[in-house]
């Protein structure tokens, strides 16, 4: 079979620019989708929901080979990669780091954050006017969410230039790698992310303070505690997860503002919206675009029998499209959307996203601010998107205020 002829391609240039088309074309085709590169694909929401909620495993040790997993373990040589974060981990190991985890990061631990949030945006925004334009990526959509995950973990100086390289080549894990160069990237940068980890913790024992890091050293639960496999592995989680998602969620939510004036218009006009807003970009446009489960049984979806062993993606950007389920309108982006907290762009089940409402939190700041102060907020070039296929967003905006 050729390029041309797969129903549905995520390695075909142009996919990552928009890739709403070809899930639009999957849904309608074939919703519960077996690929020749031996994954399964979920389009429609109703399916995606009940898989992000089925239970099934997250653990690579269940996964059958396939062409993809094979490429991988050739170019690394078999390097195994760092499986000891909850993402990676089924019950009762999950439900154990998530429970220590959880202990620390908590809903008011993230409220507080709110005028340290507010103070980060308005000197960001600050920056913008006094230069008049800026590439909102670099001044506002990557530093604060940057920020405030660092200053919550109590992270010491460090270099963010090559922080920022690493993390950005270690989410490519979570999509799906044709390219062997790729492959031995990833594993490289989550050896050297891992090492700085650890030195970080080891630091922060010496160091203790009034942060997440020291809590998290410190979590007990009847005398159980994170060793320090599972500490480096949740850290570099809570790290990479705490910002390189919330860059999406920013800089995709302004573009879908600056695209609909009407609603542009409308946020301005009343921004007790804002709210509302952040929850029709997250389904309008997912920082996260997919997730996977693993099936470790035949299991039967829509009349469809998965064997053992198979990747499932569930397709998060689809399923927050599918007109089954939001109506003719799906593809429209409106701030007013009753249901929009509905969408799945933070997953569902026993792996809900941890960090949803500092996410929101800081989309909500950020986003609010930045169009009730530039009155005269537009795009000022051409848009550069990220070239990811999961955690996709754009790289470069350029706007003029």
């Amino acid at each position: 079979m050729t390029e041309a002829e797969l129903l549905f391609n995520p390695f075909v240039p142009g996919f990552t620019d928009d890739p709403y088309p070809h899930y639009a074309r999957l849904r309608e085709a074939e919703p519960v989708h077996a690929s020749p590169f031996g994954f399964w694909v979920l389009t429609q929401h109703d399916e995606v929901s009940a898989l992000l909620r089925s239970g099934l495993s997250v653990e690579q040790d269940n996964l059958a080979p396939t062409p993809l997993r094979e490429m991988f373990e050739a170019a690394t040589e078999g390097r195994l990669r760092n499986r000891e974060s909850m993402l990676d981990r089924d019950p009762p190991d999950h439900t154990r780091l998530r429970k220590l985890v959880t202990k620390v990061f908590t809903p008011k631990a993230v409220n507080a954050l709110e005028p340290q949030i507010v103070e980060l945006v308005d000197e960001s925004l600050a920056s913008i006017e006094k230069e008049g334009r800026a590439d909102l990526i670099d001044a506002l959509a990557f530093p604060l969410p940057f920020a405030v995950i660092s200053r919550m973990l109590g992270m010491p100086p460090t270099d963010h230039t090559r922080l920022r390289e690493l993390t950005g080549t270690l989410v490519r894990s979570i999509e799906p790698i044709q390219d062997p160069e790729v492959a031995v990237a990833i594993v490289d940068a989550e050896d050297e992310l891992s090492e700085m980890t650890a030195e970080v913790i080891a630091w922060k024992r010496r160091n203790p303070a009034d942060d997440l890091l020291t809590a998290l050293i410190a979590a007990e639960d009847d005398g159980d505690v994170l060793d320090d496999e599972e500490l480096v592995a949740q850290v570099v989680l809570l790290y990479v997860a705490g910002h390189e998602t919330t860059v999406n969620l920013i800089g995709n939510g302004v573009l879908a503002l600056l695209n609909t004036p009407d609603q542009l218009a409308s946020l301005r006009a009343d921004p007790s919206r804002a709210a509302n807003a952040v929850e029709e970009m997250l389904r309008y446009d997912s920082p996260v675009q997919m997730s996977r489960r693993i099936t470790t049984a035949p299991y039967m979806i829509a009349g469809h029998e998965v064997p053992p062993g198979t990747f499932v993606i569930a397709s998060l950007a689809s399923a927050n499209r599918d007109k089954g389920y939001w109506g003719a309108d799906a593809d429209e982006f409106r701030i007013d959307r009753e249901n929009a907290r509905h969408h799945v762009s933070f997953g569902a089940g026993i792996h809900h996203c941890l960090g949803a409402a500092l996410a929101r939190l800081e989309g909500r700041v950020a986003i609010e601010r930045l169009v009730t102060r530039f009155e005269a907020l537009r795009q000022d070039g051409d848009l550069e998107w990220n070239g990811r296929i999961n955690l996709r967003g754009l790289s470069r905006f350029p706007v003029a205020v």
